[in-house]
């Protein structure tokens, strides 16, 4: 985040901070079906509450990601409970939005979904080398969760992410998929698109040559210093959504 986005946002008040990460959260999963990810369900985007900074938003359960609007996003309290609302909680996204939201104090956002290239790479169990400009961003930033626990089925498991997890950017969970955290929901979005065209380059290349580890964090540096995933995000809402205001129903 730019000097000025933080002087902007310390500016805003609560409910203008609440409605713009509820406008990108559903932007979000919007971005998520244009990729045709998560067609069956299998991914979350949460957005912490400015207020309510234990609780997050996130998709109530059962809705198409192509449909989806501020109204069909849900607050989530601590325990798993809707704390705001209609509809069900996603109880698989909650294990690992909750512990990874609590764990890190300056992230508003997650993103996980299983994808074409991201989830078949995380069997492999290694990280991202800096094989392409993209994945420079990931350079250094981004850890592996090397467990057989695919089914993250209570806060426990999550935390278990979580601590792999750290202060880094993003997580490949092995023999499950991609993950990344971030500021911003913009952020956290666009930084997911990237690192799965990232695992795709990674699966396509039969002997890449990574450059320098000199070079990796030259790019990488470029490369994030205006948000790399608020660029990737705003240019995918313009070419896949139109109107980012489209999805805001009162």
């Amino acid at each position: 985040m730019t000097q000025r986005e933080k002087d902007q946002s310390q500016q805003r008040t609560p409910q203008e901070i609440r409605a713009r990460r509820l406008r990108d959260c559903a932007l979000g999963y919007r971005l998520l079906a244009a990729n045709r990810w998560g067609d069956a369900g299998d991914g979350h985007i949460s957005a912490r509450d400015p207020e309510r900074t234990d609780h997050f938003w996130m998709l109530r359960y059962g809705v198409p990601y192509h449909r989806v609007t501020t109204r069909d996003l849900v607050l989530v309290a601590p325990d798993g409970s809707l704390a705001e609302g209609e509809g069900a909680v996603n109880v698989a996204g909650y294990y690992i939005h909750y512990p990874i939201l609590r764990s890190r104090p300056e992230a508003v956002s997650a993103v996980h979904v299983h994808t074409a290239w991201g989830t078949p790479f995380s069997a492999e169990a290694r990280l991202l080398q800096p094989i392409t400009q993209e994945s420079c961003v990931f350079f250094e930033d981004h850890a592996l969760f090397d467990d057989e626990e695919v089914q993250v089925q209570s806060v426990a498991a999550g935390q278990r992410i979580a601590d792999a997890m750290g202060p880094m950017r993003a997580i490949i969970l092995r023999n499950h998929g991609l993950l990344t955290a971030a500021a911003s929901v913009a952020e956290a979005v666009g930084s997911f698109i990237q690192m799965e065209r990232v695992a795709e380059a990674h699966m396509k290349v039969r002997a890449p040559k990574p450059i320098s580890r000199e070079a990796a964090l030259f790019a990488k540096a470029d490369l994030v210093k205006y948000g790399s995933g608020r660029v990737a995000f705003r240019a995918m809402v313009a070419r896949h959504v139109g109107d980012p205001e489209s999805v805001v129903i009162a």
